[in-house]
């Protein structure tokens, strides 16, 4: 693994993406979101996740991080490890999933590819931790994840998609209470 993608500054914040296997569109459900927001609502609660921006695409996540309790890897790897099991079972036991019987065998494809799952692979093993070293990093960043919605047709306007923080830097509470960047 390349020593540019790696977390060095426990007290620098962090711009990661996580991304499902194949890209998988996973997040286009409700149930399967909340699982993912409940789970980053868990981590800032218990774990000292500090969230300074988050941006929900369909088969990703782009998160601005940083910590004031447990190191940053361990929080990513324990949130990656339960909402992958959590959402899993969810798709599983949901009867009217129509994508069911496909975006299982991917996972279990995936996973029986990497010798360190035990059934499935969920998420993409790497984040590419980008440290936040400057203002302007920060902003560039920032603007990235509020205008992923806005490139994706999804929104005209950052702050009017619903799962992201682009709402609570204009003003409006969002899904999570975040720490903003400045």
């Amino acid at each position: 693994m390349s020593r540019k993608y790696k977390i060095r500054d426990q007290t620098k914040p962090y711009f990661v993406t996580l991304t499902t296997v194949q890209w998988v569109d996973v997040f286009t459900r409700n149930e399967y979101r909340n699982i993912f927001f409940d789970s980053l609502r868990y981590c800032i609660a218990n774990k000292g996740l500090e969230v300074y921006a988050y941006c929900m695409m369909t088969n990703h996540v782009h998160l601005i991080i940083g910590t004031h309790g447990e190191d940053i890897q361990s929080i990513l790897r324990d949130l990656k490890k339960i909402t992958s099991v959590k959402i899993i079972k969810a798709i599983e036991d949901n009867q009217l999933e129509s994508r069911k019987h496909w975006m299982l065998w991917i996972f279990r494809r995936s996973g029986e590819q990497n010798p360190n799952n035990e059934k499935y692979q969920f998420w993409l093993q790497h984040n590419h931790p980008i440290e936040i070293q400057t203002i302007e990093v920060a902003m560039q960043k920032l603007q990235y994840i509020h205008e992923n919605p806005v490139k994706a047709g999804f929104v005209s306007e950052p702050e009017a998609y619903l799962y992201s923080s682009a709402g609570d830097y204009s003003g409006r509470k969002g899904l999570l209470d975040i720490d903003f960047l400045y």
